[in-house]
């Protein structure tokens, strides 16, 4: 016999309060308990420049690039054939100018071809000037 047939057995709930306030007496707990300590650092004590500013400015020799692949050493248009021509007119240049090492500031259009950089950086190594700098501009607007 069954005595149970008409009635629907009712689903089992969990029920997330208790879980919930137990959590919470938890992590009471462990926020008063737990002691916050200072890691232990590095002391570093940087030196200080005492000198005075260099009155000797270093010998530049520009060296511009545009989008084109025409060159200007200084501002003055060179014709380029190979990198061997270009190495003796920065050698040329650096003479006229009574610079022994100066330091060569590349100044290339963003339209530049990659190689075009490479061109100069190339003479330069072919001349022996190691000192090589990039010219940029600040970014303007937004």
């Amino acid at each position: 016999m069954n005595f149970r047939r008409g009635r629907v057995r009712e689903e089992p709930e969990i029920n997330f309060i208790p879980l919930i306030d137990l959590l919470l007496v938890i992590l009471i707990f462990v926020l008063v308990t737990t002691t916050y300590s200072k890691f232990a650092e590095l002391q570093i004590n940087l030196p200080e420049a005492t000198a005075e500013k260099s009155i000797d400015r270093p010998q530049v020799l520009t060296i511009g690039v545009d989008a084109g692949g025409k060159y200007a050493i200084n501002g003055t248009p060179i014709a380029y054939a190979n990198v061997e021509s270009l190495a003796n007119s920065l050698k040329e240049s650096a003479a006229a100018g009574g610079m022994k090492d100066p330091v060569i500031a590349i100044g290339a259009d963003a339209g530049a071809t990659h190689q075009a950089v490479i061109n100069i950086m190339e003479a330069a190594r072919l001349v022996g000037y190691t000192k090589i700098s990039f010219t940029t501009q600040a970014k303007t607007g937004k």
